[in-house]
């Protein structure tokens, strides 16, 4: 079995060793291993469920492994716990950052380790100085005194990692750190990066954006199954190697489009949308087969789009018609009957319901479609839909009865696509189908997307992944500043060409 050693000569801040965890017989992690020196990033890669998230949590404190130890400077902790885990340094930056929206950035900084000194009666001025020392420290533009509810991704992310370094962080894990930052974005939390470097922290990366981490990481190390099968310098690591490592199998990501018949009339037209604040003027055909990409920067109005289409928001102006009928705007149920499905961007809090059976969540969206008499559920129908299509998205779950918030993300997603597939839509719309999922299952979602394009449904996918686009689109409209700016198509569909035009 693979271990890890440091080969740079500085002692490892923090080790563990034939680490193993089980839950109900299944074992997550099986004698994993990893070291983390001071200023060196290292990126934890690995497929949904492959035991990433266990992992953290066993060194975090908030798990406890079954077998194997874990050392502080070399020396060993008999029992981490979430409290010893502040103590030694070992901060997790999740997705969601755990800030608080109505405290304002001072205070987001230095609460936390208020509490971890429990401090009787906390004074946000007291302890203002240490919170102006750090951002002074960094470099960084943030205003102390804003709420964090109303800031950026970018610098709700960088309050995070403040509000670590306030509490002497020599270990910062950070989970998907780039999902939600423009181009420009990531260069400035690298530049970030690069600073605590400096200052002796030593970070581990999880993301799926593979060419990102793969940029930024001196060591890499890859988890399959619960199991170390790969580590060592970045160096001997690329996109397709890596891959590899974390899937077992060669992965194909060349550009596959099914073909479509340029003379059938449109599944979708848009005609001169617009809606103050969000966008204007937008105009295109949807094909039967076609799979028509929309991207651009964060904020560029992409998603308002997409809202607009699916009736969540109300445009003002233009008309939007399926099968040459028009669709009433801001109508969810009219968009709907129209044939229109919605894959919202967050899928946990607006696609799911986490607390609720696959098979639940499967028919959500469908239930008239399933009814006998019109008042009751048929058995018989509802079973078969479940099935097929539990089956066909290769859902991974012990059954159909398992909670969606038991699965892992890629499997989530599936169950939200199950969920429109249900309905036989026309359309299809997809806001950042493959956020935070991982490269194995992004590539087996996209090919359930070109099996339905098939069939004759329209696909609209808006995503800023770039290659994932030029995979899988027969055309890509670019959207700045709430307006269609460029479209390309056929041979003209490139990554460099479409993210040149939507940095310009």
């Amino acid at each position: 079995m693979p271990t890890e050693h440091e080969p740079h000569g500085r002692p490892p801040v923090l080790q563990v060793r034939g680490i193993r965890k089980t839950f109900g017989g299944v074992v997550a992690l099986d004698g994993v291993a990893l070291e983390l020196a001071p200023g060196r990033v290292r990126c934890l890669a690995g497929e949904n469920g492959c035991g990433k998230s266990t992992l953290i949590k066993i060194i975090s404190g908030v798990e406890s492994p079954d077998s194997g130890e874990i050392l502080i400077d070399g020396e060993p902790i008999a029992k981490m716990t979430p409290t010893l885990a502040l103590r030694a340094g070992i901060q997790v930056i999740y997705q969601d950052f755990s800030l608080f929206p109505n405290l304002t950035v001072a205070e987001n900084i230095v609460l936390p380790a208020a509490i971890a000194a429990r401090t009787r009666i906390f004074r946000a001025k007291r302890l203002r100085p240490s919170a102006e020392r750090i951002v002074q420290e960094l470099g960084l533009a943030l205003d102390l005194d804003a709420e964090v509810g109303e800031l950026s991704v970018a610098d709700r992310q960088l309050t995070a990692i403040c509000r670590a370094l306030v509490q002497d962080a020599r270990v910062i894990f950070m989970d998907e750190p780039t999902t939600a930052l423009t181009h420009s974005e990531v260069s400035r939390l690298f530049a970030l990066v690069r600073r605590l470097q400096e200052r002796g922290v030593a970070l581990v990366f999880v993301s799926h954006k593979l060419e990102e981490v793969l940029s930024v990481s001196q060591e890499v190390t890859v988890l399959r199954s619960g199991r170390l099968v790969a580590h060592g310098p970045v160096e001997d690591f690329g996109v397709r190697s890596l891959t590899e490592a974390m899937t077992g199998r060669e992965v194909d990501d060349s550009r596959v489009v099914v073909e479509v018949d340029p003379d059938a009339e449109p599944l979708l037209r848009v005609e001169s949308l617009g809606l103050r604040g969000a966008f204007a003027d937008v105009s295109f055909d949807l094909r039967p087969g076609e799979v028509l990409g929309l991207t651009g920067l964060l904020g560029s109005g992409r998603g308002e789009i997409a809202e607009a289409l699916f009736g969540v928001l109300k445009a003002e102006t233009g008309r939007v018609t399926v099968a040459g009928s028009q669709v009433a705007p801001g109508r969810i149920g009219a968009a709907i009957s129209a044939g229109i499905g919605y894959v919202p961007e967050d899928r946990l809090t607006q696609g799911l319901f986490l607390d609720k059976a696959i098979s639940d969540n499967i028919i959500a969206s469908s239930l008239e479609a399933h009814t006998r008499g019109r008042i009751f559920l048929s058995a018989a129908r509802t079973s078969e839909t479940i099935s097929r299509l539990f089956r066909r998205l290769r859902i991974k779950a012990p059954s159909v009865a398992a909670p969606v918030r038991s699965l892992s993300g890629g499997n989530a997603q599936r169950v939200v696509l199950a969920k429109w597939l249900a309905t036989n839509p026309r359309i299809l719309i997809l806001n950042g189908p493959t956020v935070g999922v991982d490269v194995g299952s992004k590539e087996e979602i996209l090919q359930i997307l070109r099996e339905a394009a098939q069939a004759g449904m329209g696909v609209i996918m808006i995503s800023d992944d770039v290659p994932e686009l030029v995979s899988i689109c027969h055309r890509v409209l670019i959207v700045r500043r709430g307006e269609i700016v460029a479209a390309f198509e056929a041979d003209e569909i490139e990554t460099d060409r479409i993210q040149e035009v939507m940095a310009a």
